[in-house]
């Protein structure tokens, strides 16, 4: 009984096998195929590989590429070619930030020409208020301890937030209640940490909860704009502390970031790579 059982299984294996391979035969050699693959070209984009120079690495890409068989499926519905329905799939790049924890995060795919401003402090109200004026997109690193008392400027606000430290510690188990309790106000995923220098506790910290840790390109206490106007490049994470200084230059530098043709993103708008 048990042989016959086999058997069957095996040839049940079998017939999907074949009956795929004359399926796939059949799409091959319609004429429709042949069209989709003689354009499918133009529309391919190559993935580009995350850099990695000893323990930073910068985002890189996602490409796209053609999914010949959902495209054949969708126009042979009407039976001709139509670019309009056209389906892609995402490729991954070989070398991925979402394969490496373990190193710095410090900058995104250098063809966007985008920023992302990181704020840094607890007292962010008069920031997110110039933010909306100028309406650009900021992300904002709390320490979880302050979270309760701005947990209504957090969850009405469109800007990012992520967790700085508990405490300036870096506990686990409160940095994990912090994280939670943050994604449940904002319904967002965090993803991000925070360090100035190499922090291997840090590091490691946020490897096992699956958080990259950024290491932002530009730091400013004071002289926003000059600093700004003087270190200017494609991706980069300028870390801004929340002070009077800061506060008193930010119109003036996001200004001078659009009239250079700079987008102003979120960090996780910086660094995803899947777009």
């Amino acid at each position: 009984m048990k042989k016959i059982i086999i058997v069957f299984s095996v040839f049940i294996v079998f017939s999907f096998f074949f009956t795929s391979l004359f399926i796939t035969s059949i799409e091959n050699n319609d004429s429709l195929m042949q069209e989709i693959k003689n354009k499918s070209t133009k529309y391919q984009v190559k993935a580009i590989n995350a850099e990695i120079t000893g323990n930073s690495i910068i985002s890189g890409s996602y490409g796209q590429e053609i999914d010949y068989h959902k495209s054949y499926y969708e126009m042979k519905k009407y039976g001709t070619y139509n670019e309009m329905l056209m389906c892609f799939k995402d490729l991954k790049p070989t070398i991925s930030i979402e394969d490496n924890y373990d190193k710095y995060l410090i900058g995104g795919n250098k063809t966007k020409r985008e920023i992302a401003l990181v704020f840094i402090g607890n007292d962010f109200t008069r920031i997110i208020s110039v933010l909306d004026k100028e309406k650009v997109e900021g992300t904002f690193f709390i320490d979880g301890i302050n979270i309760t008392k701005n947990s209504n400027l957090i969850k009405n606000s469109n800007h990012e937030f992520e967790i700085l430290s508990y405490d300036n510690s870096y506990n686990k188990s409160l940095f994990k209640t912090s994280i939670a309790y943050l994604e449940t106000l904002t319904n967002n995923k965090c993803g991000y940490c925070y360090t100035v220098s190499d922090n291997n506790e840090l590091l490691n910290l946020c490897k096992s909860l699956k958080l990259h840790t950024v290491k932002p390109t530009i730091i400013v206490n004071n002289n926003l704009y000059a600093k700004v106007k003087h270190n200017l490049d494609n991706s980069i994470i300028i870390s801004i502390s929340i002070n009077k200084y800061t506060e008193r230059e930010l119109t003036t530098t996001i200004r001078y970031l659009k009239s250079k043709g700079y987008n102003i993103v979120t960090l996780n708008n910086l660094l995803i790579e899947k777009s």
